[in-house]
């Protein structure tokens, strides 16, 4: 079932919505390079970022409930400015209805309308292999796995996959 949402600019009022999935997504260490025990302020410093940078939310229109949530923003800075990086992170609770594939579609739109001219994520676990899947359909492609570049948290290492699509 496709839930029907809006993807939105998020404001600093959003952070309490998206901290619980945020905190649980990150605390499995499963998907996430980051700490698996950062606080709440220094998870939202991380990810409601600023301009240059965008993030957004997904909202059930029905509801208002914030459903996931992106960042978009420069890869790197100075020469290598002109690509662009994301991440995302869709409650677990509504995996499986679009709105990652719609916070996808919004971020590749940011970057394009920001003239960046490509889009790489440094990062894509190589295990959640729904993201893999998903960054493949929206265009993407793996130039590279890192070998055992991450470790799950049962102690054992999958790979980690650089992926990129020209805009």
């Amino acid at each position: 079932m496709l839930t029907v949402h809006t993807i939105r600019d998020a404001t600093p009022g959003d952070w309490p919505a998206v901290w619980p999935f945020f905190h649980a997504i990150t605390a499995a260490g499963e998907t996430y390079t980051y700490p698996r025990d950062l606080t709440a302020d220094q998870a939202r410093d991380w990810w409601m970022l600023r301009a240059p940078g965008r993030t957004v939310v997904a909202v059930d229109e029905k509801t208002g409930e914030v459903l996931g949530s992106a960042k978009m923003n420069p890869n790197h800075m100075g020469g290598a400015s002109h690509i662009a990086s994301a991440s995302f992170m869709v409650d677990p609770a509504h995996a499986g209805r679009g709105v990652g594939r719609a916070l996808g579609e919004e971020a590749l739109a940011w970057a394009r309308a920001e003239g960046y001219r490509g889009m790489q994520f440094n990062a894509v676990v190589e295990s959640n292999t729904r993201a893999v899947r998903l960054w493949k359909s929206l265009g993407f492609r793996i130039l590279g796995t890192i070998p055992e570049g991450f470790r799950l948290p049962d102690g054992t290492y999958t790979g980690l996959h650089v992926m990129y699509r020209e805009l």
